[in-house]
């Protein structure tokens, strides 16, 4: 056992020497385990690795995903010795400690957990990510919420000056900050370490609530003292950079977080006042989990080509259309981040900018002093335009704009509010707009949903019901070979059984034969008659093809769509 782990696996031609050399100057650079550099350069696969350290040392090898540990058990070994040695204590049988490790050769570690515990220690051998994962679910690297509770006391809340950029890596000093400081600061940290996309401060009469948005779904998170209420939310005012004197009006502003190693964490803050206190609404613009690769939002093949063939026209208009928060943005994100060459001059109007786009000349939306959508729009095209982005269409002006600034040569991107692509001509007309200006102006319109991802972690088979399958739109009968799954829950979803989110595309080219239903003044049934007969995919039927390949489920169809025979409504 006192043979490297490398030089093991060299002997066993696992790797070879060469590729030993390279891990071992890679681990330098990392300071990672050398298993689990092996495996992120390909060399070695992490089963192939854990099979082999198993064999080795003749010990059995264990999946922790589907264990469960003891609190008792975490408590034997002290936190910084599980993260020192990467092990996991698992079970206590009389005098023998049963622990998981990475790396079965590392004695060392073995004998100090020996010496520490005073138990006999039996290792099994488990995987670099299912250590990982178990470290992360078990000894969480933050302080839970008992936790300030306990170290808060009655003591006063006091207030500290907030700087350009609030530094993580001084939030750890927790024991010398003020108790609310400490809490926000948990709160801010905690959210991105979980993933979620929104953080909702909410007061009641009698109780006060964190909740985080994951996945598209709120979960309660943790319930603060009510003597906290207003200093919390007072504090999240001044790093936002807003009046806190000024509590019946709703206010926006933004905090910065540098995460170190170059990343920064922007939240994008909303104060609404409600009758029991300011509600705070908190959305993570993550730039790190900004997906601009077209290819791996959630399109099928041929709507993806429609699509691309629509924004790499040479003029205009695609618009995107769905409610808030059905990932319009990111689409249009990642039609500019395609369209972004030296050649083309790019123009965005947005009310926000979420995220900052190099290339790109994005202009924040003020309509409290005049700057609006419409008169953006106007100094754009006095700009030498060649693409113009508008965040949203939302009256005639802006549209009767845009539809210009398309037919004269520019390529227009935007959103609107509709329910599906076909009922978004309607609501141009409804609008104001002629029908021969939407007719011969408008490229393609794109409507969108989000639904939850199965998690990969803990997907299993599940039986769907004959009548459930039928009133998704299915036959039963053509879906007996057919194996659906759903997420049981674990750890690495946070037991929801989902993990991410990707889009339903319904994506509707306007041909010559939809140009001339416009022209006549055709209802949205009739549009979309027309656009399902010349190949268009529904949203409910984008839905469907995901759940029958095992990407989602018939929950998550059912909750983001509509049935077609429903469809058509603005």
């Amino acid at each position: 056992m006192n043979d490297k782990l490398g030089d093991l696996l060299v002997r066993k031609k696992v790797i070879t020497p060469e590729q030993l050399e390279k891990a071992l100057e890679e681990q330098k650079g990392s300071g990672e385990r050398l298993g689990s550099v092996l495996t992120k350069l390909g060399f070695v696969q992490e089963s192939d690795l854990l099979s082999f350290l198993s064999n080795q040392y003749g010990i059995p090898s264990i999946s922790l995903n589907e264990f469960t540990i003891e609190p008792g058990v975490l408590k034997l070994i002290p936190r910084e010795v599980i993260l020192k040695y990467r092990v996991v204590p698992l079970n206590l049988k009389g005098s023998t400690l049963i622990i998981a490790m990475a790396d079965p050769s590392n004695i060392f570690a073995i004998d100090d957990i020996k010496f520490l515990t005073g138990y006999r220690i039996e290792a099994l051998a488990a995987s670099e990510s299912d250590i990982k994962t178990a470290i992360e679910k078990n000894y969480d690297s933050s302080p839970d919420l008992a936790e300030f509770m306990d170290k808060m006391g009655e003591g006063t809340v006091e207030f500290l000056e907030e700087g350009e950029e609030l530094d993580v890596s001084a939030l750890s000093k927790a024991s010398e900050d003020a108790p609310v400081v400490r809490l926000v600061n948990f709160i801010l940290t905690d959210a991105i370490k979980k993933k979620a996309s929104d953080i909702h401060v909410e007061p009641y009469e009698k109780s006060f609530r964190i909740r985080y948005r994951m996945d598209g779904v709120l979960y309660e998170m943790m319930k603060p003292p009510m003597k906290m209420k207003n200093a919390l939310i007072s504090r999240i005012k001044i790093m936002s950079k807003l009046d806190i004197a000024e509590r019946r009006l709703p206010q926006d502003g933004r905090i910065k977080l540098k995460l170190g190693k170059g990343e920064e964490m922007d939240y994008r803050v909303s104060v609404l006042p409600t009758l029991f206190g300011e509600k705070v609404v908190l959305r993570l613009l993550d730039k790190a989990t900004l997906q601009l690769d077209m290819t791996k939002l959630g399109f099928e093949e041929k709507p993806l080509k429609d699509f691309q063939e629509a924004i790499h026209k040479p003029f205009g208009m695609v618009l995107v259309t769905g409610p808030t928060g059905s990932g319009k943005t990111t689409t249009l994100y990642s039609a500019i981040s395609e369209l972004n060459k030296t050649t083309e001059n790019i123009s965005t109007a947005e009310d926000p900018v979420e995220f900052n786009l190099s290339g790109v000349n994005q202009v924040q939306i003020h309509e409290e002093i005049g700057l609006t959508f419409a008169n953006a729009l106007r100094s754009f095209l006095r700009q030498d335009p060649d693409i113009i982005l508008v965040g949203e269409v939302r009256d005639f002006e802006t549209a009767e704009i845009a539809i210009k600034a398309a037919l004269t040569g520019h390529l227009v991107l935007s959103t609107l509010h509709t329910n599906d692509a076909p009922s978004t001509v309607n609501r141009l007309l409804n609008m104001g707009v002629e029908p021969f200006l939407v007719a011969s102006s408008v490229n393609l319109i794109l409507a969108q949903r989000l639904v939850r991802k199965i998690c990969a972690g803990c997907k299993e088979p599940v039986e769907i019901s004959d009548q459930a399958l039928i009133d998704l739109g299915l036959n039963p009968n053509e879906c007996r070979n057919i194996t659906f799954y759903k997420g049981k829950g674990c750890s690495k979803c946070t037991n929801t059984g989902f993990k991410g989110r990707l889009a339903l595309y319904e994506v509707m080219p306007v041909g010559e034969s939809l140009k001339e239903l416009i022209l006549q003044g055709a209802s949205a049934i009739d549009i979309k008659r027309e656009a399902i007969r010349q190949g268009m995919k529904t949203l409910r039927l984008s839905g469907i093809t995901k759940f029958r390949d095992g990407i989602t489920t018939i929950e998550e169809v059912l909750r983001a769509t509509v049935g077609d025979e429903q469809g058509g409504g603005a």
